[in-house]
């Protein structure tokens, strides 16, 4: 009894952790995943470093973004999920 007393505290720390840190950085990871698989041709998008453009052809892991200064290939983990949904909200 004295030892669970004694890790008690750890073991309260864990589950703090897990709970403010670790399963909100799961189910953001999973809403990016969803995000990225549900991208069709003609969605409007803006990157993370900010560029905007429209999604013109699709890969399993890269995305064609048709910009106005032309098209460019990238990886679908580029595109900014937060950034996006606000400018489909506009």
């Amino acid at each position: 009894m004295e030892q669970l007393t004694q890790f008690a505290p750890f073991i309260l720390m864990f589950v703090v952790i897990y709970f403010f840190m670790i399963r909100p950085q799961q189910k953001k990871a999973k809403n990016e995943k969803e995000f990225e698989s549900a991208l069709k041709v003609g969605d409007k998008i803006i990157t993370k470093s900010g560029l905007h453009g429209k999604v013109s052809e699709l890969a399993d892991t890269t995305v064609v973004v048709e910009t106005m200064s032309g098209k460019l290939k990238m990886e679908r983990s580029a595109i900014s999920m937060e950034m996006s949904s606000a400018l489909a909200k506009k």
